[in-house]
């Protein structure tokens, strides 16, 4: 990250870059994780005909929903990542880990 005051490092914050990163991850959790893949088809097919019949406020609690519920996946994900990362062979400790995130 730049350090402003000094004027040495990388520039900091661009919002298209973090956007780019944000769509990189969302597209990779699409890809190789099915609860992600089968929740968002899903929420489009429910998604459709609400919009089709104009019911704006069901239509945002869709989408709302739909956003927490890929939060919590990916989250999820991300644990289960990260454990089988430290710990390549069955442990009883990171079986437990991997309920409780699921």
């Amino acid at each position: 990250m730049k350090n402003k005051f000094l004027e040495t490092g990388e520039h900091g914050y661009h919002p298209l870059r973090k956007f780019k990163i944000i769509l990189s991850g969302l597209r990779f959790a699409v890809i190789y994780d099915f609860s992600v893949l089968y929740k968002i088809i899903l929420s489009v097919l429910l998604l459709i005909p609400v919009i089709l019949y104009k019911e704006w406020v069901d239509a945002s609690l869709i989408i709302l929903a739909t956003g927490v519920m890929i939060a919590g996946e990916v989250f999820n994900t991300a644990i289960e990542a990260v454990c089988d990362f430290m710990e390549t062979r069955c442990n009883e400790k990171i079986r437990i880990i991997k309920d409780i995130a699921a």
